[in-house]
């Protein structure tokens, strides 16, 4: 509850003992509708539950929701039905005893649908074994079944039950379901024989008749047209669009076979439903009577002392309105027995026959206090039973409040509430009571009538405060009454019941007159052992409303909802809660959530948790009037004062969640350091770990490889063999490889070759080989015409000049041209002649080599060409020879030596060319 304090303002608050205008109707309105804008259903009264029916579907039903409800304190979370069935339920297994939850409210209001919800909690929420799963099925679809024949459409609800249900949930003492057994109170028989205009019959008529079997159908003697039955047709709505009778009956032939009905049973309740209780030997006239002959067919026959039914005649002693009469009684007297047998077979299915010890917790769905424009004998009967039920609800409420008081030691102040015991006392009362009255108008000699009773009442009631007719009233009040008509005083309102009336309309009710003998009366015993049940119990209240009479989503019906809040005692039961203190909390729950507001309770207090709280109230400044110290719990007396205490801690929750989140975060880095050290030092030690078992892998392989290294150079030598294997082919690698990167570039090149290893010196001469052949032929390729002539005359040269002129080697990078007589060079060639002219011819050329090679050419003569050494005889004329000799000098000259000869100088750097 705690936690949603400091949304009040927007949702409201989820408890009203909290609202500071507790005596306040308007103020319990306005909170009831700001939580139902929000789509907040549910408030708390205290431990009582108020559920607004909001026409529409919500997601807080689901399995996850159930899961988040089980086994929480009751204001831990928002309210909810889930958090009562929940408490009730696990304070019946802490304290071993039965407790019961009581729904009620207007038809309409959700009474059926919130017993539904709890039986769906109970059975998901509890143990489950196929044995239990089987007692849960039964438990469940008893409610389809109960509600085919104890529900109708009304004016107000689509599927209104028109009977009260009490069924006991039994457990064992693991708390596992284990049983159950339903009472039934307050059939509304009259039902059976006449509906208002826009109401209909029990569903049952109609899914039989729309959906029953057409061999079933024959069997009982009914066609599949609700039309032909005047008792389904009294409303003029046998169709309704929100109601699928048809698939109804499917889901109730199923749910009676899963609760152990074999087809025996089945074929019974149908007979039952549709002709009458197995006492009547004549099925087709009783089938006839209970859907409702035609009435004009059957005054007809009435009035010639016959009715007919198909072949069959029954002679009747009746006038047409006895008949009318006795029809109607005998009707609803078979679908009454038959309401009770399936109740009893029902029952049968789920009775738990093991005789160890149980506890129960019981759900008593009723109807809520009922005010119509004309009120009947069911409105007298409800409203009675209602009067009962508001009783025992201030007794009980009262008397827990008491005990609670008693055992934490604090003073019980005496609380002013209603006592509605002088209502219950005018209906029930022996000899006085309006029962009474009732039972012996119907018991005394002579003919009884409607004002006869109403004659023997105003005898027996004349001074009584809460009763008044028409004759007994003022003027003013005698107005608003009718001759026919009596007013009760109710604790939740007057109401005004019609004595006088035909059938059902009356407060007397119709049937034979062993019928209005006995009906009231037990009534009231069922209505007496049904309070000695409940009070045998610890009870837990859920009180529905109806948000709006035409049920749709969104609209809250602030004058409706008044009504139903005034005839439902919720102020009065918030009064009575509110009469001593609005809060109580025990003290480890207090203490744990307010200590940080106090420094001498914060972060921990390490006495006792009693003694904490007085020293945290002190602190907050409580007043002594404000609050008491119990045994085991402080009760706090006004509402504002918890609510300034919320509000100062949630001011102080803020800094409180930053302080803690400050040490969290301080906390939760020291712990990722230490972590993330503790991870990198692992890495770190694995990482060392993995790189020396590497280097020393890889030790271990150099320290082989080295070895057989040095073993193969040792063994280079020798033929290959194992040891040496490795180390040659590592020779021959590295050397082809230097090999590769030190290739000559120039066919001329001849000394660059690199030495081989001796292992590859005859590979080395055949890749030497090979590599010439591919530079000479890279060369051939890219030389041209021109180059190829030259490459010709210089092959000449070579032949004629090669190792016999020493200035052979310089000439050959020296090209060749096509001729070297120019305008620039007109004596490039310098011819000298003998004397004589017969003799030989001497010539003087800057480029011999080339002259010669091409005159040697032209005249084809290469071998005519002789190359001598130091100086050349030549002939001068016939019989007369000359020298010419060859040396080097400083400087280049010829001249003529004084022996005669020709000399011819050349310098020390180019030597004569001849």
């Amino acid at each position: 509850m705690e936690g949603a304090l400091t949304a009040r303002d927007r949702v409201g608050i989820q408890d009203f003992v909290l609202l500071d205008a507790h005596t306040s109707e308007t103020a319990f309105l306005d909170n009831l509708k700001k939580r139902f804008s929000e789509n907040l259903i549910y408030t708390y009264i205290g431990t009582l539950l108020v559920s607004v029916n909001p026409y529409k579907e919500l997601d807080i039903y689901s399995k996850k929701q159930m899961d988040i409800y089980m086994g929480v304190n009751f204001f831990e979370l928002p309210p909810h039905i889930f958090a009562l069935a929940d408490n009730a339920y696990h304070t019946m297994l802490a304290e071993a005893n039965n407790h019961f939850i009581l729904i009620s409210g207007e038809s309409g209001a959700g009474k059926t649908e919130a017993s539904k919800k709890i039986l769906q909690y109970y059975a998901v929420s509890c143990p489950s074994t196929t044995l239990l799963d089987n007692v849960r099925d039964r438990m469940l679809l008893s409610n389809p079944v109960l509600e085919a024949f104890g529900n109708s459409k009304t004016l107000k609800n689509d599927n209104s039950s028109r009977f009260g249900k009490y069924m006991d949930i039994q457990f064992d003492i693991q708390g596992d379901a284990v049983g159950g057994h339903i009472l039934g109170y307050l059939l509304e028989k009259s039902r059976v024989v006449h509906q208002n205009h826009g109401e209909r019959n029990f569903h049952i008529f109609y899914q039989l008749v729309k959906g029953g079997e057409e061999d079933l159908l024959h069997q009982l003697g009914l066609e599949s047209n609700c039309q032909h039955y005047s008792y389904l047709v009294q409303g003029e709505c046998a169709n309704v669009a929100s109601i699928n009778d048809k698939n109804d009956w499917k889901t109730v032939r199923n749910a009676l076979s899963v609760i152990d009905f074999d087809e025996r049973d089945i074929q019974v309740s149908c007979c039952h439903t549709a002709c009458g209780n197995s006492f009547c030997d004549d099925i087709h006239s009783i089938a006839y009577c209970l859907l409702g002959v035609n009435v004009q067919v059957l005054q007809e026959g009435l009035t010639s002392r016959k009715i007919e039914a198909k072949t069959d005649e029954v002679l009747s002693p009746f006038t047409v309105d006895h008949a009318i009469y006795a029809r109607d009684a005998l009707a609803k007297a078979i679908y009454g027995r038959t309401f009770t047998w399936l109740v009893n077979k029902i029952n049968d299915s789920m009775e738990n026959k093991d005789s160890s010890r149980k506890t129960v917790i019981g759900l008593l769905d009723i109807y809520g206090f009922e005010v119509f424009y004309v009120n009947s004998f069911e409105q007298f009967c409800i409203n009675y039973c209602n009067e009962k039920l508001q009783q025992l609800f201030i007794q009980l409420t009262l008397k827990s409040e008491q005990e609670e008081y008693e055992a934490e030691n604090i003073g019980w102040e005496p609380v002013q509430f209603f006592n509605n015991k002088i209502i219950c006392d005018l209906v029930e009362e022996k000899h006085r009571g309006i029962i009474s009255v009732l039972d012996e108008e119907c018991l005394r000699p002579g003919e009884a009538t409607d004002l006869t009773f109403l004659e023997r009442l105003e005898e027996k009631l004349d001074s009584h405060p809460h009763f008044v007719t028409h004759k007994l009233a003022d003027k003013k009040t005698r107005k608003t009454l009718e001759r026919g008509n009596f007013r009760l005083l109710h604790y939740a309102g007057e109401v005004t019941y019609c004595v006088v009336g035909k059938g059902n309309h009356g407060v007397r009710p119709s049937g034979g007159v062993t019928l209005l003998l006995n009906v009231a009366s037990q009534f009231k015993s069922s209505l007496l052992g049904l309070t000695d049940i409940l009070m045998s119990k610890e009870p837990w209240y859920v009180r529905c409303l109806k948000s709006n009479e035409s049920q749709q989503p969104g609209q809250f019906d602030d004058v409706l909802v008044r009504h139903q809040v005034k005839y439902l005692g919720l102020m009065e039961h918030l009064r009575v809660r509110r009469a001593g203190f609005a809060y109580r909390c025990r003290y480890d729950v207090f203490l744990q959530r307010y200590k940080p507001l106090c420094p001498a309770t914060w972060p921990y207090w390490r006495g006792v948790a009693a003694e904490g709280v007085e020293v945290l109230v002190q602190h907050l400044g409580y007043l002594p009037d404000e609050y008491k110290m119990g045994r085991t719990k402080i009760f706090i007396r006004h509402p504002r004062t918890l609510f300034a205490t919320e509000d100062a801690f949630e001011v102080c929750k803020h800094d409180l969640a930053s302080r803690i989140q400050a040490q969290y975060k301080a906390y939760w880095q020291k712990g990722q350091f230490r972590r993330q050290k503790e991870a990198a030092t692992k890495i770190e030690t694995c990482w060392r770990g993995v790189q020396a078992r590497k280097a020393k892998g890889r030790r271990q392989w150099a320290v082989k490889v080295i070895k057989k290294f040095i073993k193969g150079y040792m063994a280079r030598g020798e033929a290959k063999t194992t040891d040496n294997s490795e180390y040659l082919a590592f020779v021959r690698q590295n050397y082809l490889n230097r090999l590769k990167d030190n290739l000559p570039k120039m066919v001329l090149d001849k000394t660059s070759w690199l030495t081989p290893p001796p292992v590859l010196m005859e590979t080395s001469e055949i890749l030497r080989q090979l590599h010439m052949r591919l530079m000479v032929r890279k060369y051939i390729r890219g030389i041209t015409a021109q180059q190829k002539a030259q490459l010709q005359l210089k092959g000449i040269t070579s032949v004629i000049f090669k190792g016999k002129k020493d200035s052979y080697p310089q000439s050959v990078s020296q090209p060749y041209v096509d001729t070297r007589i120019s305008q620039h060079s007109p004596n490039a060639i310098q011819c000298v002649l003998t004397s004589c002219a017969q003799g030989d011819l001497i010539m003087q050329c800057d480029h011999l080599f080339e002259a010669l090679t091409k005159l040697s050419v032209v005249a084809n003569k290469q071998s005519a060409i002789n190359v001598v050494q130091g100086s050349v005889k030549f002939q001068m004329k016939a019989g007369k020879e000359g020298i010419v000799e060859f040396s080097s000098g400083q400087e280049s000259m010829v001249y003529k030596d004084k022996n005669g000869h020709l000399m011819v100088v050349s310098d020390a750097v180019t030597k004569p060319q001849e």
